[in-house]
């Protein structure tokens, strides 16, 4: 792939991730979106972290973004130039979804896409250059991506496509940086803080940050397998009430919520107790709020619990209960679109909205 090649697709990508944007970003919340919008900025212009943002030229780059988004918001997706150009049977062009063929050559070449909904009907692309590409347990392979060449202003660090993992390091550092800069400016002593006291981010944080990245894209690799062994279990029935009609948003953050916590209550924080594994748990509930934390208050005690030097009994006796509490209502669920199909989206937003959904023991 020359490089005039790798410029029109990451172009390509690029323009689909501004469509994407352009249809999204007004779900975030004002604060969300500044702060994504600000690592997007610094991403943009190739800015390293932390670099000074001047307020007046993001001020104007945001309101270019905005009018860009506004042109762009009733765009198709383009489709993306074959990776292989010099084969002659290679179609003049490929969908934006098909994964399964523009990934491999792609990666062939040391490079990274993804496509896949990031939340209902919510697209999310990127490309980047491919670090590693391993096997895993479980019939699946984990992609590391490093430096992204295309991107959207939602870039989740890790992603189950298929049978695929990805990790994106480069988001990963992003993310943690951002939770950096908020606990500068508003310090506590939850989990973030013994995250910053574990690694030492506080005296060198970029000499700290590959060994965070390291192991804490473990522990993000790991919830991936989480999620891909609960959907064994509840596809295709769990993928079709995902799309059925009527889901309004809040539900369908409920309903990946449930998932997550399935994928994590089963498999996850099990495996992390197990390992012996203090920073990562410490990881994983600096992550742990919003819906899940709604769905699943009990977490919280179980790790004060722990912090406190219970050597994981409260964590544990919470995974069994609450895994199976989370199992169970996965199925309910499930159940429900069976019984009322097209129908079911008030019903499942009912289920979720019952006290009896919520995990507190």
């Amino acid at each position: 792939m020359t490089s005039t090649d790798l410029a029109a697709l990451a172009a390509a990508v690029q323009t689909n991730c501004h469509i994407a944007d352009a249809r999204h970003a007004a779900d975030l919340t004002l604060c969300t979106y500044l702060l994504q919008m600000r690592e997007f900025y610094r991403w943009e212009q190739g800015l390293p972290l932390g670099a000074p943002l001047p307020r007046e030229a993001v001020g104007a780059w945001i309101a270019q973004r905005e009018r860009e988004w506004e042109r762009l918001e009733g765009s198709d997706f383009v489709a993306l130039p074959p990776p292989a150009r010099d084969d002659a049977d290679a179609p003049a062009a490929l969908d934006a979804f098909d994964v399964d063929a523009i990934g491999p050559p792609l990666a062939a070449r040391g490079l990274a896409y993804g496509a896949a909904l990031a939340a209902r009907e919510r697209p999310g692309f990127f490309l980047a250059e491919l670090e590693t590409l391993q096997r895993l347990d479980d019939g699946l392979t984990l992609q590391v991506c490093g430096r992204e060449l295309a991107r959207g202003l939602f870039a989740p660090p890790a992603a189950l496509i298929g049978n695929t993992v990805v990790l994106r390091r480069e988001s990963l550092a992003r993310w943690v940086w951002e939770k950096f800069e908020a606990f500068a400016v508003r310090r506590g002593d939850g989990a973030f803080k013994a995250v910053v006291d574990a690694y030492g981010l506080e005296r060198d944080f970029h000499a700290a940050l590959p060994r965070l990245l390291d192991e804490q894209g473990a522990t993000l690799v790991l919830h991936e397998v989480g999620e891909h062994r609960a959907g064994r279990r509840l596809d295709p029935g769990w993928a079709a009430l995902r799309l059925a009609p009527g889901i309004d948003r809040r539900t369908d953050l409920l309903l990946r919520a449930v998932r997550d916590l399935v994928a994590d209550l089963e498999t996850t924080l099990p495996t992390l107790l197990e390992r012996g594994e203090d920073r990562a748990l410490h990881f994983w509930f600096a992550t742990f709020d919003g819906l899940r934390a709604a769905l699943c208050p009990a977490l919280h005690g179980a790790y004060a619990a722990w912090r406190d030097g219970d050597a994981g009994r409260a964590l544990t006796r919470v995974c069994r209960a609450g895994g199976a509490h989370f199992a169970a209502l996965a199925d309910d669920l499930v159940a429900l679109h069976a019984r009322h199909g097209d129908d079911a989206a008030a019903p499942v937003a009912a289920r979720l909205g019952e006290a009896a959904s919520v995990f507190t023991r």
